[in-house]
């Protein structure tokens, strides 16, 4: 009798624990970010490096502590991407990581698959907004925009341990960065 016992102690918590980390990394950690409806979508002009707001509407974004690549967010735009291409600069081999179910707006796959076809164009938005993580901006062929950040070469280079070289930013170790 006293297996048994033992034996659903070990059955319940183990499915208290797979829940708990079922929770946190799909609701836990993520926070609704407040959107300031003045500055929150930039992307950086052609041969500048200071982003700039865009024009856009219904803005909607999460984002989490635990990870400099949490952040997700989706907008509208009414400029047009032939426009937004001429005069932002593209990001090349930007693809969208998946968000949590209940972040409706931003599915990574249909966004993945638009860029593929074409129907979308990924623009830079801000390079080392936190060393060695640039945002990026998708924006479709009927408005919609996309938000998400990508590890840079200067973040795969600190990652996997190899020398940083001159195209990478000063780190500064006292903000926080390790």
């Amino acid at each position: 009798m006293m297996g048994k016992v033992l034996a659903a102690m070990i059955v319940l918590s183990a499915l208290a624990a797979g829940g708990a980390m079922y929770y946190f990394q799909v609701y836990g950690y993520y926070t609704e970010v407040t959107a300031s409806g003045v500055d929150d979508v930039q992307m950086t002009p052609v041969g500048t490096s200071m982003p700039e707001t865009i024009l856009y509407e219904d803005f909607q974004a999460i984002d989490a502590d635990s990870s400099p690549i949490r952040y997700r967010a989706c907008f509208t735009t009414p400029t047009s991407v032939a426009t937004l291409t001429e005069t932002y600069e593209i990001y090349d081999g930007g693809a969208p990581r998946v968000a949590p179910g209940w972040f409706e707006c931003f599915d990574a796959e249909e966004i993945g698959t638009l860029i593929d076809q074409g129907r979308a164009v990924v623009f830079l938005g801000e390079r080392n907004m936190e060393f060695g993580i640039d945002r990026v901006v998708a924006v479709a062929d009927d408005g919609r925009g996309f938000v998400w950040h990508e590890v840079n070469d200067c973040g795969d280079k600190t990652y996997d341990g190899s020398p940083l070289g001159e195209d990478c930013p000063v780190r500064n170790l006292n903000d926080g960065d390790t």
